[in-house]
């Protein structure tokens, strides 16, 4: 597969997983510097490794939030808990693999990627909630 074809995959795939505001936002972050580095985000990360039929997508999600969580990237952690969400898996879940982190890669770390997972998981409710005098009848 060429490299612009694992571009265009991943990237519908990365705004299915997180949302398009959300990936354009990142997308951005860094300008035209980052260019080079989200296309191989992008073509690498969600063109090819996360489009393997081997694993589903909870389960890659969950990998994600376990590692993640374990090398200390709160922010990574967020986008990963948010995607996670997304893509079906429960709080509860995600807070089974925040505690095999706490466990295996230190209480720091656990507690550090509970804060960020909450962070997010409240972010989750929140957007899924209809706004106060916005509910459906």
């Amino acid at each position: 597969m060429e490299f612009d074809e694992m571009h265009e995959r991943g990237l519908a795939l990365r705004r299915e997983l997180f949302g398009e505001e959300a990936v354009a936002r990142r997308m951005g972050a860094m300008g035209e510097f980052g260019e080079p580095l989200q296309r191989m985000v992008n073509a690498y990360s969600y063109g090819d490794v996360w489009q393997r039929p081997q694993l589903d997508r909870r389960s890659r999600s969950l990998a994600m939030i376990g590692i993640t969580a374990a090398l200390g990237r709160p922010t990574e952690l967020k986008v990963h808990v948010s995607g996670a969400l997304r893509n079906g898996t429960t709080p509860e879940e995600i807070r089974e693999v925040l505690l095999l982190v706490a466990l295996y890669a230190g209480l720091p770390a656990g507690i550090d990627a509970h804060k960020a997972a909450l962070e997010a998981i409240e972010a989750h409710a929140a957007q899924a909630s209809p706004a106060p005098g916005r509910e459906s009848r």
